[in-house]
Order: C-alpha cells, then structure tokens, then sequence
C-alpha cells in the first residue's frame, strides 16, 4: 500500500441541484419551528456488512456501485483502499442520510414540530436520497420519505388553515383597535378630560405594539392600511390636545397676570386696616372671576392674596377684641337693669309700671353700644319679652275702660232690660191663656236674653 492510501481522500460527490423555496408561511403560535437536522458523520455505521455487500459493488479500479432497483449506477471511486473501505466509506453516506429520515419520522410521530417545516425537510431528504453517492437502499428511503411526506400533507393543511384562522383573527383584532382609535377621534374633543382621553389612547397604542411583537406576522398591504388608519386617528387627537393646551396655557397666563395684580391691590390696603375690608372683599370676588391659573401658580399667588386677607382681619379681631374688653362695664349695667325691670311685671298699677319701664328704657339708651352686637341682641331680646308683656296688659286695660265701648255695652244692656220686661209680660200671658207653645217661646226667649244680659255684667 503507498503512503497516499492512508490519506483517504473523499471522493467527488455531485452536489444536488438548487431548488427555489417557497415563501415562509405564517407559523400558528401554537407550533414551534422545527430545528435544522443535525448531519451524522460521526455516527457509526447503521448497515450491517451484508446489507452493505447487497446494496453496493466496487469494481478493480475502486469505482463503487448502489443498486437501484435491477440496475446498478455509479456513485464514485475510491482508488487507494480496499473494497470493504471503500464500501464502507459510501455506506456512512447512506447512514447521514438515513439519521435523517429517522430523524424526521421521530419528530413527526413525537408530535409538536410544525408539520410544514418537516414536510419542507422531507422534500430537501428526499432531493439528497435520489441520485445520491452513497451505498444503501436509496430507494427504501425514498420510499419513507414519500410516506412521510404523504402522512405531513394533512397535517400541513391544517396548519394552514390555523394559520390562517390565527391571521383573520388578528386582522379583527387590529381592526378593533383601529376602530376604538377612530371613535375616540370622533368625539367632541372640545367637551374631554384629556387626562383620560390621552390614558385610553396609550392603552391602545401599547396593544397595537405588544400585537405586532406577539402576534402572526400579517400581510405588508393590510398591515400599512390599518397603521395608516390608526396613525391618521392619533393625528387628530394629537392636534387637537395640542391646540386645547396650547388654549389652556394662554388662559393660565392670562388669569396669572389677573390674579397678580389683584395680589398686589389687596397687599396694598393693608396701611388702611379694618377700614380696607369691604375693597379686599370686592377683590376676593374679582378673584373668583379671574379662572384658574395652574395648580403651581394658583397656590402661590392664593397664598400672598389670603395673607393679605388675614392681616386685614387680624386688626378686625384687635379692634373688636378692645371693644369688647370695653363693652364688659355695658353688659354688666344692662344685666342690672334687667333685674329692676322684672318689678314691672310685679306691679299690679299698670301707669305705675309703664312709668318704672321707661325709666328703665332710657337708663338703657344711656349705657351705649356693646360689642360684639351678638351679646347686645341676645340683652334686647330680654328686655324687648318684658315690653311686650305690659303691653299686651295695657291693651286688655284699654279694651275694658274704653268709654265707648263701655256706652255700646251700657246702650245694649238697657235694650235687653226692655226686651226681658216684655218677655216677661208675654210669658205670663200665654201661660194665663193656657198657650203652652207660646209660653215656651217666651220662656226659650227669655233665657237667652237674661245670659246675654249677664255677659255684659248687668
């Protein structure tokens, strides 16, 4: 043997014809794609030596044969080794391809791989397995990998159809999502809390990425079509909130610039103390008309506007605290005076009385005002319930001394006299006839005139 024929050099192998894939299908969620299959170089041969004796030949000049069905072709030479190292050199090519085949029927039996990748798997296998330079039953392998790819093509359909399924699904989705978007921007966007209509238009921007991320892959045409939609709806609200603060802003800046200089007017009434009240509060109603200026801007001019107010309304305390302290001698007087005035009720003399209580009357005037005026009404009401107490005396007084009315009782007193002297006369009379009914006319009318008569205190 030359030192060459330890080298082995590989034979010639021809390479397969280049096939054109077919565009990738969408791959359903629900299907994992099926990893590459991994060559077998370093796995020992599969095939016995009988095996490998039947299916392939090496003639003197080392050039090696396969048996295809009742020929046999030609699959390359292997001058410098024995027949049975060229054999079984050509028979672990036949075994790579063979782990293939097994490879792929485990996978698909074993189930979860996605049967259109396998089927694609099958079809390459299978491209490597016809006229290819190696030793083996090529055509039984063949034969697998038509069955397998005969048991794929329903399963391969089906995905299909979820994939398909799983598009139109996401398509509405995403329509929906376009639909929400264009419906937010068909409000009445002068009339929206845009707080809230800026967190729903997130919500649904952040859908629109986590489904491209995480859902199938759709088509360019369809995809661009509802983005456009989308996108054209975010345009509009976009341009509307901006033009709503930008409104906004110029607002603020005008009720800051209001509300600055009436902070500046109501620090400035300050030298004029309680005096400069009513004008702070017709500057509190300016306020109030003046709109919002910002949160920020709005507590800080509120908090120089209302420290103003409490200095106006601190020399207000002051000043009613000392007319206070100077009302006590007042409240003090007018609370002696109410004890005197309760002998006006005692006195049985109304003149005399009417007289002790004006007396009374005008000591009161001459205290003078009290403060605060809560503590001088609430003293005016105790007096004013004694007043109307002689009061209501000296009207009953009146009603029973009035001379006229004492004259119309007198008058109707003299006219019952007449009227029972007259009754009197025909009551006997009618009983001197024996006229009962008359007698009890009589009778009935006398009685009422004689309770008349005792009415009147005759």
């Amino acid at each position: 043997m030359s030192a060459n024929e330890s080298s082995k050099p590989t034979p010639p192998v021809p390479a397969p014809p280049a096939v054109p894939r077919p565009p990738k299908a969408p791959t359903p969620a629900a299907v994992a794609p099926a990893a590459p299959i991994a060559p077998a170089a370093a796995v020992a041969p599969q095939q016995s030596a009988e095996e490998i004796a039947k299916w392939g030949r090496v003639s003197d000049d080392g050039t090696v044969e396969v048996l295809e069905g009742d020929a046999w072709r030609v699959v390359g030479q292997y001058p410098d080794g024995t027949p049975e190292e060229a054999l079984a050199y050509f028979a672990r090519k036949f075994d790579d391809i063979a782990f293939k085949v097994r490879t792929l029927e485990q996978r698909h039996q074993a189930g979860g791989a996605s049967a259109t990748d396998l089927a694609k798997q099958a079809g390459h296998v299978l491209e490597e397995a016809t006229d290819s330079a190696a030793v083996g039953d090529l055509a039984g392998l063949r034969d697998r990998l038509n069955a397998l790819t005969a048991a794929l093509a329903e399963a391969t359909e089906k995905e299909a159809q979820q994939a398909k399924e799983l598009i139109d699904q996401a398509i509405a989705e995403r329509t929906a999502l376009v639909e929400r978007a264009e419906a937010i921007a068909a409000r009445d966007l002068s009339k929206v809390q845009w707080k809230q209509v800026t967190a729903e238009l997130g919500e649904l921007f952040d859908a629109w990425q986590a489904h491209q991320q995480n859902g199938p892959r759709l088509s360019k045409g369809i995809s661009q079509q509802l983005w456009k939609r989308f996108r054209d709806a975010r345009a509009v609200v976009d341009k509307q909130r901006r033009a709503f603060y930008s409104e906004l802003d110029d607002a603020h800046k005008a009720a800051r610039d209001a509300k600055t200089r009436l902070v500046e007017r109501a620090e400035a009434l300050a030298p004029r103390g309680v005096d400069g009240i009513p004008a702070y509060r017709t500057l509190l109603d300016e306020w109030k008309a003046a709109g919002r200026a910002g949160r920020k801007a709005d507590d800080a001019l509120w908090a120089r506007f209302k420290a103003a107010g409490d200095a106006l309304y601190s020399a207000r305390a002051e000043q009613a605290a000392a007319e206070e302290a100077d009302s006590a001698p007042k409240i003090e007087a007018r609370q002696a005076l109410l004890e005197e005035a309760k002998a006006v009720a005692d006195e049985p003399n109304i003149k005399r009385a009417r007289a002790l209580l004006t007396q009374i009357q005008r000591q009161w005037d001459e205290v003078g005002r009290i403060f605060p005026r809560e503590k001088e009404r609430a003293l005016d009401d105790r007096l004013r319930v004694i007043e109307q107490a002689l009061k209501a005396r000296e009207d009953v007084d009146w009603k029973k001394n009035n001379p006229e009315t004492k004259a119309r009782a007198n008058d109707m007193s003299s006219q019952l006299v007449e009227a029972i002297e007259k009754l009197e006369a025909e009551l006997a009379a009618a009983e001197k006839a024996g006229d009962k009914k008359a007698a009890k006319a009589a009778a009935d009318a006398l009685e009422a005139r004689r309770t008349w008569l005792s009415a009147l205190g005759g």
